[in-house]
């Protein structure tokens, strides 16, 4: 008997599919939320996004750690593209706190702990990728390994920002778990995995498009050494 042919379905698939259910359990299956309403489902979004930042920011100080440690340029590039995949997250958490924030607290934006620390964090990254870009190449990746290291420090300030001072911030997690309906929680789990799918999905695309980006710099390189050599 022939062995039956297993049918591989590419990453990138899953994820949009995964994508599309987030939505339809956001919009359709979650109930409205009596007090908020409708934009209480923007919740759904600005959680996994919140997480999801917090974890590209993590992986590039573990890179950043790995690339100090073994001098190996691939921890470098993953770090970078964590990073700025990273930010793209939290700039999302940025943007949908305050639509969530004007109907709920009458202002777009307030000086709160959480979110102010949120937006320093965002200010930190967005220095590590502009510093990669003015920094010479040999020193690019030394520099923007100790920053990404260093720069990591807020995050767990911004993650425990609720809990230190006196914030207005929703509490998600408690001591008694999650505080919302069973629809809810599966549609906010729906969406924790979408977007975590979505994330690596996006680092794995980023590093291959670094890596052929390096490839091409270095062909290119040998090329003009060449042709130099020659006219010489």
């Amino acid at each position: 008997m022939t062995p039956k042919r297993i049918i591989k379905i590419p990453f990138e698939i899953i994820t949009f599919l995964a994508m599309l259910a987030a939505l339809y359990a956001i919009f359709l299956y979650a109930p409205v939320e009596k007090t908020m309403g409708l934009v209480q489902k923007i919740f759904y979004i600005h959680v996994p996004a919140a997480f999801l930042a917090f974890l590209g920011f993590f992986i590039t100080f573990i890179a950043s750690i790995l690339y100090l440690y073994k001098r190996d340029l691939k921890w470098d590039a993953a770090a970078f593209c964590s990073a700025e995949i990273g930010v793209i997250f939290c700039t999302i958490v940025l943007i949908t706190g305050p639509i969530w924030a004007k109907p709920i607290w009458n202002v777009w934006w307030t000086w709160d702990p959480r979110l102010t620390t949120t937006l320093i964090l965002w200010f930190i990254y967005v220095a590590y990728l502009m510093l990669r870009g003015v920094v010479s190449e040999h020193q690019r990746a030394n520099f923007s390994a100790v920053f990404g290291i260093i720069g990591f420090v807020n995050v767990p300030i911004t993650f425990l920002a609720i809990r230190l001072w006196r914030s207005i911030h929703p509490v998600l997690i408690t001591s008694r778990g999650i505080n919302i309906s069973t629809p809810m929680k599966h549609t906010l789990a729906l969406t924790f995995l979408a977007f975590c799918l979505l994330f690596f999905c996006l680092l794995k695309s980023r590093i291959k498009l670094e890596k052929m980006r390096t490839d091409t710099e270095m062909v290119s390189a040998l090329f003009e050494d060449k042709i130099h050599y020659q006219t010489n």
